[in-house]
């Protein structure tokens, strides 16, 4: 697939490889060059906000871990027997 630079730096993004990637209008990249080749990379941006929350949730479980209010399972497969028993 071939894509044009055009005014302002723009290049267009070919039709199907936005629909293979499920890539919509509003959608950020981290762009950068690895030897050569120009790189676009997907990423998610989350609101400031939302890192603070989920951060604080966090440092509540590790703070309920270190004191032993939260148990700690050594598999996924204990958690669940846990759970079945409660």
């Amino acid at each position: 697939m071939l894509a044009e630079l055009r005014q302002k730096s723009q290049v267009t993004i070919p039709k199907a490889l936005i629909i293979k990637l499920g890539l919509s209008q509003g959608d950020q990249f981290e762009i950068y060059e690895k030897d050569g080749v120009i790189c676009l990379m997907p990423v998610v941006v989350y609101p400031k906000q939302y890192i603070d929350k989920l951060l604080n949730e966090v440092s509540e479980i590790k703070a309920k871990v270190a004191s032993g209010e939260q148990p700690v399972f050594d598999s996924v497969n204990a958690m669940f027997d846990a759970l079945e028993t409660e």
